[in-house]
């Protein structure tokens, strides 16, 4: 490689390492996900997206106008092939505090979802449950999920075409118990973007040979879906999770986001809705 190329590579690095970090501090800036005094457990999974997230909080942390404490926590759930020194080695280089959980996961995975069957549901609640105990137990004001804007968009998708709802994931939500306040800093930056960045940076990815070889995922089917609409018209996927923070509830139709009952009304006592829903048997 040339010097003119390898100059080029570095520049590029560079402005690809800066606009994930100003992604990410937009993002938090937006959703104030981060306050002075937090205590952040940073969800470690050993993929490209968490080893990012943590490589960025970090670089935020050395510049950030409050102070908060970042600790990266992993579970290893006894999967085949999970080697238990990739992480440690890794997180003690850089001088990054941490903690590994440990909790079989696997065998009860295996044993409760018949064979063929997807496994990332009961995967990701039984890990949450045990990252969503840890954080309580240890007092932590915030848990960081590596989840990015692809994710965001796909699980709209996913919803909206296998349930039924118009939901995706917030960039910052309180857990169902009201105990955890959970933050995706990640929000803003796209997939591609930080798989370039991991490689860059020559992570130790750790595959999880649990569900990522379960080829007929729904998730894997909207990913086509998406990746194929950006090739035939980039910026579609952009304008999409731009649409999620762009919501108009009249433009809708769910009536608990708006009263489209009273819209032009007179003042005159509504109908009985069972009498529209029985019509004309109504004046037999």
């Amino acid at each position: 490689m040339s010097v003119s190329a390898v100059r080029k590579h570095e520049i590029d690095a560079n402005k690809l390492a800066k606009r994930l970090r100003r992604q990410c501090g937009q993002a938090i800036a937006d959703f104030n996900m981060i306050e002075d005094g937090d205590r952040i457990m940073v969800c470690l999974s050993g993929g490209k997206d968490s080893y990012t997230l943590l490589a960025l909080l970090r670089q935020l942390q050395a510049k950030a106008p409050v102070r908060f404490e970042l600790v990266a926590v992993h579970l290893d759930q006894k999967q085949p092939g999970y080697d238990p020194a990739v992480l440690p080695n890794y997180l003690e280089a850089i001088g990054m505090p941490y903690v590994i959980l440990e909790q079989d996961t696997y065998s009860v995975v295996k044993r409760v979802v018949p064979e063929g069957k997807t496994m990332c549901g009961l995967c990701s609640r039984l890990r949450r449950g045990s990252l969503y105990s840890f954080a309580e137990r240890e007092g932590f004001t915030k848990i960081a999920l590596g989840h990015h804007r692809d994710d965001i968009v796909e699980t709209l998708f996913l919803n909206l075409f296998y349930h039924a709802t118009l939901k995706a994931m917030p960039p910052k939500l309180l857990s169902d118990d009201g105990k955890h306040v959970v933050i995706r800093p990640l929000a803003y930056c796209k997939e591609a973007d930080i798989a370039e960045y991991a490689q860059q940076q020559q992570f130790p990815i750790m595959p999880c040979n649990l569900c990522g070889s379960q080829e007929t995922l729904q998730r894997k089917a909207i990913k086509a879906m998406l990746a194929d609409w950006e090739r035939k018209t980039p910026g579609r996927v952009e304008n999409v999770f731009r649409g999620i923070g762009a919501i108009a509830p009249s433009q809708l139709a769910d009536r608990a986001l708006f009263d489209f009952a009273s819209l032009g009304s007179h003042g005159s006592a509504r109908h009985d809705e069972a009498s529209w829903l029985l019509g004309d048997s109504a004046a037999e």
